[in-house]
């Protein structure tokens, strides 16, 4: 048997991952769902592994099936892609967080849909092709444990990819957010991986350097604790997903430190506190910022910021604000967004009556697909667009460059953060962003403390 697995790319880098400057690889790391399919394939299966931002998609070859996996704004191109092997009569079956949260959708272009984690039952979806009993949708127990079988396959060809390496320790998170598509599929759990089996990949890996793709590292702080612990002795370098919390508990953050960790992202999403109550964040406070982030930079641990604008309480001054209190703070690197409704989530179920666009392409983060309260489409889009462009201006990466030199472990941060600065700068250049701000010079900043 021959199985192709497929990530689709976004028309945005579609085949730019070949011989370009700015071609998607700054800090794009392999595959980890993919693999762990891989992982989980017979060794009597042949398995193709296509990543189409680095990879040419086999459309003429030969294989028993094809599995697609996809995020919403990538759903378009997975279907596209599913019909093109279809036609040739090759069975496709999807999976990912998009068909996981839109079953019936995503089933009238597939002949069948993994909902949830391909672990445990993908060796069945397998045995049932065989047999030509194919079901038309697979389930995933949300409550089994999580082992990784070891990736025997092989990580995708590193030459392609940034020199570093991606492991899963925990899956899902126990917060229940309005906008998280995350929470939305895993039902607010999380599910964990045994230390031991965690600490013996990572020894394993070659290299110093890797990266927690977990939601949030630090949501069960008895087991991340034992994980720091049993990390520290390998002396490796590594950047994770947490909330702020994390820095509240200094055992917790002094131990995290001597693991290695020198980044980490957080979604701040808003300095407006009645924001963050309005989506269900509770898990920070806009007054706990500056001293939490001051925390993880005294620990030697950069912070990049996940920051959302659209929000019910967000006007044109919002914009050169957050500028400002980014500013502030001394952030490191800022993942720019535009609040999403994506399908599946509270948020969407909120939303149904402002909804303006359904092109599941454009609901990438980056597209404004409804209509907001404060602003029109045209300045929240201008506005998100201008702030991506003012904080990866040369001149403000090299201000943060140079902030690592008066910080603990200020050039193992570096490393990390110069290469997210430049993947930033990178889009701002390829894509043309530029935008305007929607507030003009009335957009000044009150200060942190007054950020209602």
């Amino acid at each position: 048997m021959r199985v192709l697995l497929i990530a689709p790319s976004s028309g945005k880098w579609r085949g730019v991952g070949r011989g370009r400057v700015f071609n998607g690889r700054t800090f794009r790391f392999s595959l980890l769902s993919l693999l762990a399919v891989a992982a989980e394939t017979p060794e009597d299966v042949d398995v193709q592994i296509v990543d189409e931002q680095v990879d040419e998609v086999p459309l003429d070859g030969d294989f028993d099936l094809v599995g697609i996996t996809c995020m919403t704004a990538l759903a378009p191109r997975a279907y596209e892609l599913a019909a093109a092997f279809r036609r040739r009569g090759i069975p496709v079956v999807l999976g990912g967080l998009h068909p996981t949260l839109c079953p019936e959708e995503a089933l009238q272009h597939a002949e069948c849909v993994l909902v949830g984690e391909a672990e445990g039952i993908w060796r069945s979806l397998l045995a049932d092709l065989s047999s030509g009993r194919l079901r038309r949708r697979y389930q995933a127990d949300p409550a089994r444990a999580l082992r990784c079988n070891p990736l025997p396959r092989g990580r995708l060809d590193a030459r392609r990819y940034a020199p570093i390496h991606a492991v899963q320790a925990t899956r899902g998170c126990p917060h229940r957010c309005e906008f998280c598509s995350v929470s939305a599929a895993s039902g607010g759990t999380q599910i964990r991986r045994p230390v031991d089996e965690v600490v013996d990949e990572i020894a394993g890996l070659p290299g110093r350097r890797f990266i927690f793709v977990d939601d949030n590292l630090v949501a069960d702080r008895e087991y991340a604790g034992e994980l720091f612990d049993r990390l520290a002795p390998l002396n490796r370098r590594w950047v994770t997903q947490c909330t702020l919390g994390a820095a509240a508990d200094p055992d917790l953050l002094a131990r995290m430190a001597r693991a290695g960790c020198v980044g980490v992202f957080v979604g701040l999403e808003t300095f407006s506190e009645s924001n963050l109550v309005g989506v269900g964040k509770d898990t920070h406070r806009v007054r706990q910022y500056r001293d939490r982030v001051g925390r993880f930079h005294a620990a030697g641990i950069g912070v990049e910021a996940g920051i959302v604008f659209g929000f019910d309480k967000d006007t044109p001054r919002v914009f050169a604000d957050t500028l400002s209190h980014l500013e502030e703070l001394a952030i490191d690197a800022v993942q720019v967004s535009i609040l999403t409704p994506l399908p599946g989530t509270p948020l969407h179920q909120k939303m149904a009556g402002r909804i303006i666009d359904r092109d599941w392409s454009h609901y990438d983060f980056h597209h404004v697909v409804f209509e907001p309260q404060g602003m029109n489409p045209a300045q929240l889009q201008a506005g998100h667009d201008w702030v991506t462009r003012e904080l990866y201006r040369p001149d403000r990466i090299a201000r943060r460059a140079l902030r690592y030199l008066g910080r603990p472990r200020g050039l193992e941060t570096l490393a990390f953060f110069l290469a997210i600065n430049l993947a930033y700068y990178g889009r701002v250049v390829r894509w043309g962003i530029r935008g305007w701000d929607p507030a003009g010079s009335e957009g000044c900043a009150p200060g942190l403390r007054s950020a209602a």
